[in-house]
């Protein structure tokens, strides 16, 4: 489908996602149980048919998607509040970031993600000049952006969500206006925010105390099961397992398969292994080494994508561009930042490479986008 829609996109935008893919596939089938790879391989073929679909649908003209850029702005929200219903939404580890119809489990915010990127390419493309003049009166997106952002916070409890696409927002704001005092500004604002929300919300507030202090000396109260107990081996058990696992793969790892993630008994060491902390066995398996070389994927596949926003040849091009570039970008930086402690711990995907069938979709979804659009601008390039 790519070499019939899109013959002059950038040729390795989709094999690094293939082995990415892959990468992911190898680790959850290795970690077990065999179903969740097999559920992996399903939700992998629906991504790749969503991609050949959006080739086929848009590869004429991607940029009619811009007049419909309050549609995108709705649905993103819609997607983005869908887990706070009563009926469908369904928290896990405190977070309401899942609906739940019969057997099937989705994360819609990863679509909703893509539809802000778009809203936003739409949006600011179409304001920049406005927005570059810097008077006070024009800053009332950027708080209608900032209080969003603070009441997804509150209602999902998940720093990491709002985080991100509040982060999307900064970047692209500073690429359509190149004004790095209204990003200050608006960090500055969201900092603030998390503060005053995080006091209010415990969920937040013991993420960012598990990350300031995983250890303790003295027992604390565990709230799952309500005894004295240290902080590692109640609340921050998850993180502390992790960076044991980080640490002992040192250099060289310990081999693809000859991890150690389950205890006498047969239960994981770390819950969540092949979601939220799949980093870990990967460092633990394939070592300093091995996980360098997958960031370095991971930074190979992010530069094609910047590359691409800076031939695209119009403005809403080279936003949306940038917006998914960096949206990938800063997903990864969060989820392993949160596993090495550089920020608080999310439950955010790995892209590509984690469990999860909204987050791959989503993700081949990007692709096709850079993919249209690099493909459009090479064929300018090549008219000209």
């Amino acid at each position: 489908m790519a070499r019939v829609t899109v013959p002059l996109a950038d040729p390795y935008l989709l094999p690094m996602a293939a082995l990415l893919t892959a990468i992911g596939v190898t680790e959850i089938y290795r970690l077990g149980p065999a179903g969740n790879a097999f559920r992996q391989g399903l939700w992998i073929v629906i991504g790749v048919g969503v991609f050949a679909a959006t080739l086929f649908s848009l590869h004429s003209d991607y940029r009619a998607l811009e007049r419909y850029k309050y549609v995108f702005g709705v649905t993103a929200l819609v997607l983005l509040f869908l887990p706070r219903l009563p009926v469908i939404g369904e928290p896990i580890n405190g977070a309401r970031l899942w609906i739940h119809v019969g057997s099937l489990q989705f994360q819609p915010g990863e679509l909703g993600k893509i539809a802000l990127i778009v809203f936003l390419a739409a949006y600011l493309r179409e304001r920049r000049e406005v927005l570059a003049q810097g008077r006070l009166k024009d800053w009332g997106p950027l708080l209608v952006i900032w209080g969003a952002a603070m009441l997804l916070l509150f209602v999902t409890n998940d720093l990491g969500s709002a985080l991100l696409y509040y982060g999307i927002f900064l970047a692209m704001l500073y690429v359509a206006t190149a004004r790095i005092s209204f990003v200050a500004a608006a960090l500055g604002l969201f900092l603030v925010g998390s503060f005053a929300v995080a006091q209010g919300t415990p969920h937040v507030r013991e993420r960012v105390t598990n990350w300031l202090s995983p250890w303790s000396t003295h027992p604390v109260f565990c709230p799952q099961n309500g005894q004295m107990m240290l902080r590692q081996n109640c609340q921050s058990y998850q993180e502390v397992q992790s960076l044991y696992s980080l640490g002992h793969g040192g250099f060289g790892g310990t081999g693809l398969g000859h991890g150690i993630f389950t205890g006498t008994t047969g239960k994981q060491v770390i819950p969540d292994l092949n979601t939220d902390f799949i980093y870990s066995a990967l460092a633990q398996e394939l070592g300093l080494i091995g996980v360098s070389a997958l960031l370095l994927l991971y930074m190979a596949f992010v530069l094609r994508g910047f590359r691409i926003a800076l031939a695209a040849t119009d403005g809403f091009s080279k936003l949306l561009a940038a917006g998914l570039s960096f949206g990938f970008a800063f997903q990864t930086f969060v989820i392993v930042g949160g596993i090495t402690r550089v920020i608080p711990l999310t439950g955010i995907t790995l892209p590509f490479v984690s469990y999860g069938g909204s987050s791959v979709v989503a993700n081949f979804l990007l692709v096709a986008g850079l993919m249209l659009i690099s493909h459009r601008a090479n064929r300018q390039e090549a008219g000209a």
